[in-house]
């Protein structure tokens, strides 16, 4: 039983790769990106976003881990979650529904029909689709967990971050640091929770764009793993700066360049006047998980538990968490000090419609060390 978690692990971090390859291939072709393109309507749309789109690359990828994971795991059919909905429309005007079959030649014929019959572009997207890849990673082999794939869901985000990966700004990312906008922060994200309880307990992340390749028009990519669950928690992130906030008169804390100003002005005065923005909440996530920034702060109900629950189990990992920031604030006003109101991801809010659904609504708070959960509660209480 021990050992079916490591191989979900395993092939998680095969198909987040495979995934990467989906969504670097998309890039390439500009003729192909510009097919691949959707906007998102009705109760799909996120409503942060004026116009929130949809590529063919995000619903490729969703259907592959789908078809991939429950290929080998058919237990987990009915418990792998999405952003995206799997409809698509092409130019003649007519809907297909977009899935992974277990031959590669029906597959190129599916997609063919989305791509107006682009049999080229196809044949391309279907080869990475059905590649064999197997990445090696030690550690993830030899986990060894007290739950198995039975106990737990999926959560697939096939590409955080969209309208980055659209606009496609080839930012690089710095040796030490983080993009504030551009392709590093378009990230697969694929988080697994407990169906029991909505914990998270495992998570990949893949970052197709990292840096460019040695012929500099390519792009390199990176992931990252972790595992919490009982006594078990393992983070393959190394590169952290140690993180001690009782020492630090200030913190920095990143927010969404389009957070209310009540709360930029709050937090500037525990940041010391120097807040940060970046895009995409997975990457935002991520740069707390790295130990780039101290906080990642957001006060609006505009993520989901799709971008959430991958880098929340690498927090867990490190001692860190992913905390609804209205419940901390209420916790404040009642002096529970210390109330850590960590997310789950296995219940939706029944009252609400389409992705509304499954947003986390209270907004959010990711921290390395919860000790910040206090200081930022503090600036915010009686602003917002």
């Amino acid at each position: 039983m021990a050992s079916g978690m490591a191989e979900l692990l395993r092939l998680l971090l095969n198909v987040a790769e495979k995934a990467a390859n989906v969504a670097r291939v998309c890039r390439q072709e500009a003729s192909l990106f510009e097919l691949l393109v959707q906007e998102k309507t009705g109760a799909d749309k996120n409503k942060k976003f004026v116009q929130d789109f949809k590529t063919l690359a995000d619903v490729l990828i969703q259907e592959m881990i789908r078809h991939d994971v429950c290929a080998q795991f058919p237990e987990l059919t009915g418990f792998i979650q999405g952003e995206e909905s799997n409809k698509f429309e092409n130019g003649l005007g007519e809907s297909v529904i977009v899935t992974v079959c277990a031959q590669e030649e029906d597959t190129t014929a599916l997609l063919a029909k989305v791509l107006d019959g682009n049999q080229n572009a196809a044949s391309l997207l279907t080869k990475v689709i059905h590649q064999d890849l197997q990445i090696r990673d030690e550690a993830a082999e030899s986990l060894q967990l007290s739950i198995s794939p039975a106990d737990v869901g999926i959560w697939i985000d096939p590409i955080d971050a969209t309208s980055q990966y659209i606009e496609g700004k080839e930012e690089e990312e710095p040796e030490e640091g983080f993009c504030r906008f551009g392709l590093p922060c378009a990230l697969v994200l694929i988080g697994v929770y407990l169906r029991s309880t909505g914990q998270p307990v495992m998570g990949v992340i893949n970052q197709p764009f990292n840096r460019k390749d040695s012929t500099g028009k390519g792009w390199k990519g990176q992931h990252v793993w972790g595992v919490s669950y009982g006594d078990v928690n393992i983070c393959s992130v190394t590169k952290r700066r140690p993180f001690c906030p009782q020492k630090k008169d200030y913190l920095s804390v990143l927010l969404s360049s389009s957070e209310r100003p009540a709360v930029k002005n709050a937090l500037a005065v525990i940041s010391n006047g120097s807040l940060m923005y970046a895009s995409g909440a997975g990457y935002k996530i991520l740069c707390v998980v790295q130990g780039l920034v101290d906080v990642y702060v957001l006060s609006e109900g505009s993520t989901f538990k799709w971008d959430s629950c991958a880098p929340h189990a690498l927090l867990r990992a490190l001692g860190g968490g992913v905390s609804d920031l209205s419940e901390c604030l209420r916790a404040h006003v009642n002096a529970n000090k210390g109330h850590a109101a960590e997310l789950t991801y296995h219940q939706p809010h029944t009252e609400s419609q389409g992705v509304d659904r499954w947003a986390n609504q209270g907004g959010i708070i990711a921290y390395l060390d919860s000790s910040v959960i206090d200081k930022v509660v503090a600036a915010l209480a009686g602003k917002i």
